[in-house]
């Protein structure tokens, strides 16, 4: 399995931008399609973006849909999540994740995804 670490949370008006990063270790990278999930307070994870093992092809909630933009590094073994406009609805704990698939396209569903990191809190104020 690989091991994901995610950093850039933290605090932002409404209409700010972050940039979310998620650092990959162990196995081949460039095999893995990733995701991007939240959870808001009280509710359920939801999907936000994935990304193919290639890089090539996105999907994105209709939700973050124009604002958030999801890239890959396969040399670096990075996945980022490029979050602008953002809404105090965007406010919640995001979460990388890595699903070991056997095609190169991404996935909204929760149950591809295998490996999880620890989540990183986006908050935003309005």
């Amino acid at each position: 399995q690989v091991q994901l670490v995610e950093s850039g949370g933290g605090l932002v008006q409404a209409g700010g931008s972050l940039r979310l990063s998620c650092a990959a270790s162990g196995q081949t990278f460039s095999g893995y399609v990733m995701g991007w999930f939240r959870q808001a307070p009280g509710k359920e994870r939801d999907f936000v973006a994935s990304i193919n093992k290639s890089g090539g092809n996105t999907v994105y909630a209709d939700s973050v849909k124009g604002r958030f933009t999801i890239s890959r590094d396969n040399a670096k073994n990075t996945v980022s999540l490029q979050m602008d406009s953002l809404k105090p609805e965007d406010t919640a704990v995001y979460y990388c994740a890595a699903a070991w698939t056997g095609y190169n396209l991404p996935s909204r569903r929760e149950y591809d995804y295998g490996s999880w990191g620890q989540g990183t809190q986006v908050t935003v104020s309005s």
